[in-house]
């Protein structure tokens, strides 16, 4: 992998950062992960009556081959987030699969006028731009972030292209997929207005 340059690491950063978190409660999504941290970060949502609806996405991971969404779930539970505010589909394998089967739950949470949350890792845009590709009618989408952990490290805002070789390679594995699925439109581009992404 190349060397990355601070200057070329703060506009990655700041381009692939989607941290807007809401102030108001709304319908949490979390993008699949073998990683237990964002169900943690939803719970907490939902104790400060941030996080009225909680949906959990992800299928059989291909590392661990646990299914991600009862792992999240089983999360919840433990940390007292009672079950009619848990939804979740099981099935998908990819941030586009995650968006897809959980369709017909996102479309029910905006026809009853309630905003969406996305939970995922902070660089991760490309959930946010899925979201947009997918339901063009939602007036915004917030995001609240978590920092992953590979390899006994945190990929972290500040020092992800220093730290670990392999938290630099999926930040930039992000900065680098983005343009091409943008010119397919398999993604919607956004833009962060007022603290929201538009």
């Amino acid at each position: 992998m190349e060397p990355v340059s601070a200057e070329e690491a703060a506009k990655i950063t700041a381009y692939l950062d989607v941290h807007a978190p809401p102030s108001q409660p709304t319908a949490h999504i979390i993008f699949g992960t073998n990683q237990l941290i964002p169900a943690e970060v939803a719970a907490r949502q939902y104790h400060r009556g941030l996080a009225s609806l909680i949906i959990l996405t992800g299928g059989v991971n291909r590392h661990t081959g646990v299914i991600e969404a009862e792992e999240h779930r089983r999360i919840l539970l433990e940390r007292d987030v009672p079950e009619p505010v848990i939804r979740y589909e099981a099935r998908s394998t990819t941030t586009q699969g995650n968006v897809e089967q959980a369709l017909p739950l996102l479309r029910e949470i905006l026809a009853s006028n309630m905003s969406l949350t996305a939970v995922c890792k902070w660089y991760h845009r490309r959930a946010i731009q899925q979201l947009r590709a997918a339901l063009p009618e939602a007036p915004c989408f917030y995001a609240v972030t978590w920092e992953p952990h590979y390899g006994g490290h945190a990929v972290t805002r500040n020092d992800w292209w220093t730290r670990s070789s392999v938290g630099a390679q999926r930040v930039l594995r992000e900065w680098r997929t983005i343009p091409a699925r943008l010119a397919t439109g398999s993604l919607k581009e956004v833009n962060l207005v007022n603290g929201t992404w538009r």
